[in-house]
């Protein structure tokens, strides 16, 4: 009578073995740096609310996630995979909506809210474009504390400023906006640490891409998720950094898309599957219209 239920266990075993092993010898042909496309996943939510996904975040054992609009949405929520990895499914739980240092959520003109971290300890970092300038929080929907704004901030383009966020290793969090304000077209990296803002390198821009989101990957580097918006829609790049003190490296391109494959990719988070590999989660934007999707896209990078 026992022996059924064994077999069925010991063939489902051997089944999600082979997959992996299968998923694994498909993956080892690709070099080091390329990526590779695990799956899309179309998110929805019957809430007036979701939509304009610009920013997530994702546990480093790629089960669990936090969303942000770009209207000072917040959600947590967790992925269903199937046996591939591929996400199949999401639940989300309550879209909750940011506040500023007391009860009130935040007003429309200042809840352009655009990039996300989130430290080890659960500390969520939130940084916003329209009015520049970062909100630190304890819980999800409590009240926010300001971190000071740098006099740079206030040269950033209405609409071109903090885009992307990510918290470092050390607990370092690191902005670029997204349309420079220097004459050489160069990208100027912030960094917030031990309660101070410095500038410690320049990204050189390079072709028409513009950052939109960023994460730093379980191997320490910077992940840096880019786009550029054509006639046929838009095109996407992903490239990786290396940060050594006050420097960064000339960095690597992992992928870049054709116009108009995925939509408009403004977020990213970065961890490491059950077979090694780098993924890249990233959520586009459907700017809160109907007939564009909240996408979810994911791609696996050799180290």
């Amino acid at each position: 009578m026992c022996r059924r239920p064994v077999v069925a266990l010991g063939a489902a075993g051997a089944l999600a073995a082979a997959v992996a092993g299968s998923l694994w010898a498909d993956y080892g042909e690709a070099d080091p740096g390329t990526a590779t496309l695990i799956g899309t996943h179309v998110w929805t939510m019957n809430n007036d609310r979701f939509g304009g996904m610009s920013a997530i975040e994702v546990t480093p054992d790629g089960k669990g996630f936090v969303a942000l609009s770009d209207r000072g949405g917040i959600v947590a929520g967790t992925f269903h995979r199937d046996i591939g990895g591929r996400i199949i499914g999401v639940d989300a739980g309550p879209l909750g909506v940011l506040r500023g240092r007391g009860d009130e959520a935040l007003t429309r003109s200042r809840s352009d809210s655009e990039g996300l971290a989130i430290g080890t300890d659960g500390t969520i970092w939130v940084s916003f474009e329209i009015a520049p300038r970062l909100l630190q929080y304890e819980q999800m929907f409590g009240p926010a504390s300001y971190l000071p704004i740098p006099r740079d901030f206030s040269k950033m383009a209405l609409n071109g400023a903090l885009e992307a966020l990510a918290v470092a290793p050390d607990g370092a969090l690191y902005t670029l906006p997204e349309e420079s304000i220097r004459r050489d077209g160069g990208f100027p990296v912030y960094r917030f640490r031990d309660g101070d803002w410095d500038q410690p390198f320049i990204l050189p821009r390079d072709g028409d891409f513009l950052p939109v989101g960023a994460d730093f990957g379980p191997d320490g580097r910077l992940y840096l998720l880019e786009r550029d918006l054509g006639v046929l829609g838009f095109s996407m790049r992903v490239r990786r950094f290396v940060l050594s003190g006050d420097t960064i490296d000339p960095g690597e391109t992992l992928l870049q898309t054709d116009a108009g494959t995925y939509g408009n990719l403004e977020g990213i988070g970065v961890w490491r599957d059950d077979l090694g590999r780098l993924r890249l989660t990233m959520i586009a934007d459907n700017n809160f219209k109907s007939f564009l999707d909240s996408r979810i896209v994911e791609y696996a990078v050799r180290d």
